[in-house]
C-alpha cells in the first residue's frame, strides 16, 4: 500500500531528517522515537518517511552535490525522491513550488560522472581514501553501490524448536514469500519485509531476526554439548541464542555486556527461545573479577568485539558520518585489549573467535596480526576449513564478508585456537 503523498506527510519527512542530521543519536532510535510520538501515522506513511530519510542518510554527498546552493532539508529531500527513488515531477506535484520545477530538472540531469570518487560512493574523504586503499578504486565503488541499498530481511531458524524445510513451509502457508539463505545452514531470507514482531511464529520463538552473514560466526566458534561458553560481548543476544542452539540446550553459556540496556533486550528473545543453558551478566570491563573467575576455564570465547559498525551501513548509513579516523583509532585499542582479555579465559586447546562487522583493516587483521605476535600459544585456525565441516562454502584463512560479493552486511572474523 502506497502512502499518500502531502505536503504534511513530505513535512513530516523534513522534521525527522533535521533531526538526523544533527547525528546526535543513532539514525533508527531517533525515527523511532518519533513515530511514537505522532501515532496518527500509518504503516504506509511511516515506510515514506522512513525510506526517504534513509535515502538521504545513505546518498547525502551526491545529493548535496546536485543541490546545488542554498543546501536545505526540503532540497535534500526532493532531489532523493527524484534521483534515488525516481519520482517524476508529477508525482512530486503536491509538494513542489513553481520555482523549484526548473531547478530540480537541473540536479536530476547532472551527470554521475561529473563527481568526485568520494562523493560519487557516498563516503567521506578519510574512509574513501582507506577502502580505496585496501581494495581499488572500483571495487570501491561496488560496494559503496552495494552499502547504499537496504539490507535484506533474514532471520534464523530456532533449530531448538523447528527446521528450516517447516518454517519455509509455514511462511508459505501464510503467504510469505520466502527462500533458504545460500550461506547459513539456520538462514531465511525474506522477499518482501512483513511486520513480524507480533507474528505467531515469532512469538513461539521459531526465528530470531538475524543477518545472515552473523549467523556463521556461530559456526566457526563451534560449541559442543556440555561445554562452557562466553559470548564476550553479547549485546541484545542475537549470536547467544545461536550459540545456545548449536550447544543443544546444554552446558554453560555466558553471555556478557557492559550495558545493562542491551542485556534487558535479551531477556524476551531468552524467554522466547526456549533456551535455560544462557546465564546474562554484566560487566564493568574486560578487567572485571566476573572474567578473572574465570581464568583458563572456558572452552571457548566469541568476540564480537565493538567496531565502527562500518559493515552494517545497509542498516545503518548513519554510521558513516558518525564515526571518524579518530574513533576508529580509539576502538582499536578497546578491541585489543578485548582480544587480550578473551584469550585468559581460554583453556589449552580452547577457542577464541575474534569478529567485527567492520570493513577495515585497522579493526580486523591488523589487531588479529598483533595478537598473534603476542601470544604465541595461539595460532590461526583457516575458517574456510572449520565452515567446509558444516556444508558451508567460503574460501580465505579469515572470514570475510563483503555487501556486494556475499550480500550480507560486512562481517570479519578470525579463528584462534590455543594450543593444547
Amino acid at each position: 500500500m502506497k502512502a499518500r503523498f502531502t505536503p504534511a506527510l513530505f513535512a513530516h519527512a523534513e522534521a525527522v531528517l533535521g533531526q538526523l542530521l544533527r547525528f546526535d543519536h543513532p539514525a533508527d532510535a531517533v525515527v523511532s522515537r518519533y513515530f511514537r510520538e505522532h501515532r496518527q501515522l500509518g504503516h504506509a506513511d511511516r515506510a515514506f518517511v522512513a525510506e526517504t530519510v534513509f535515502a538521504v542518510l545513505r546518498r547525502g554527498r551526491s545529493l548535496e552535490a546536485r543541490c546545488g546552493e542554498p543546501i536545505s532539508d526540503r532540497r535534500l529531500l526532493l532531489v532523493a525522491l527524484a534521483v534515488t527513488r525516481g519520482w517524476s515531477q508529477r508525482e512530486l506535484a503536491p509538494v513542489l513550488r513553481a520555482n523549484e520545477e526548473e531547478w530540480l530538472a537541473a540536479a536530476k540531469a547532472k551527470p554521475e560522472a561529473d563527481l568526485a570518487p568520494a562523493v560519487r560512493c557516498d563516503l567521506p574523504d578519510w574512509l574513501y581514501n582507506r577502502l580505496e586503499a585496501q581494495f581499488g578504486a572500483e571495487e570501491t565503488l561496488k560496494l559503496a553501490q552495494a552499502v547504499n541499498l537496504p539490507a535484506p530481511l533474514d532471520l534464523r531458524v530456532n533449530t531448538l524448536k523447528t527446521s528450516r524445510e517447516a518454517l519455509l513451509e509455514r511462511l508459505a502457508d501464510e503467504g510469505i514469500s520466502a527462500v533458504a539463505g545460500p550461506l547459513s545452514p539456520t538462514a531465511v531470507r525474506l522477499r518482501e519485509k512483513p511486520a513480524l514482531a507480533k507474528h505467531a511464529l515469532f512469538l513461539e520463538g521459531a526465528f530470531e531476526v538475524q543477518d545472515e552473514g552473523s549467523q556463521l560466526l556461530g559456526y566457526l566458534l563451534e560449541p559442543k554439548r556440555g561445554e562452557a561458553v562466553v559470548d564476550f560481548c553479547a549485546g541484545a543476544g542475537g549470536k547467544t541464542l545461536l550459540l545456545g542452539a548449536l550447544m543443544k540446550n546444554t552446558g554453560r553459556l555466558y553471555a556478557f555486556d557492559v550495558s545493562d540496556k542491551r542485556l534487558a533486550k535479551l531477556k524476551p528473545r531468552l524467554a522466547r527461545s526456549g533456551l535455560s543453558n544462557v546465564h546474562p551478566a554484566r560487566i564493568e570491563h574486560e578487567r572485571d573479577t566476573k572474567i578473572k573467575r574465570l581464568a583458563g576455564k572456558v572452552d571457548r570465547v566469541l568476540v564480537d568485539a565493538p567496531c565502527s559498525g562500518l559493515g552494517t551501513l545497509r542498516r545503518n548509513p548513519d554510521l558513516k558520518w558518525r564515526q571518524s579516523e579518530e574513533s576508529v583509532a580509539e576502538l582499536t585499542v578497546k578491541q585489543a585489549a578485548i582480544l587480550d582479555a578473551a584469550a585468559k579465559m581460554v583453556r589449552p586447546g580452547g577457542r577464541v573467535v575474534y569478529a567485527t562487522c567492520s570493513l577495515l583493516t585497522a579493526e580486523n587483521d591488523a589487531i588479529v596480526d598483533a595478537f598473534l605476535a603476542s601470544h604465541p600459544d595461539f595460532t590461526l585456525t583457516p575458517a574456510s576449513a572449520v565452515l567446509a565441516k558444516h556444508g558451508i562454502a567460503l574460501d580465505g584463512d579469515l572470514l570475510r564478508l563483503l555487501p556486494h560479493q556475499h550480500n550480507t552486511d560486512g562481517f570479519f572474523a578470525a579463528v584462534l585456537d590455543k594450543k593444547a
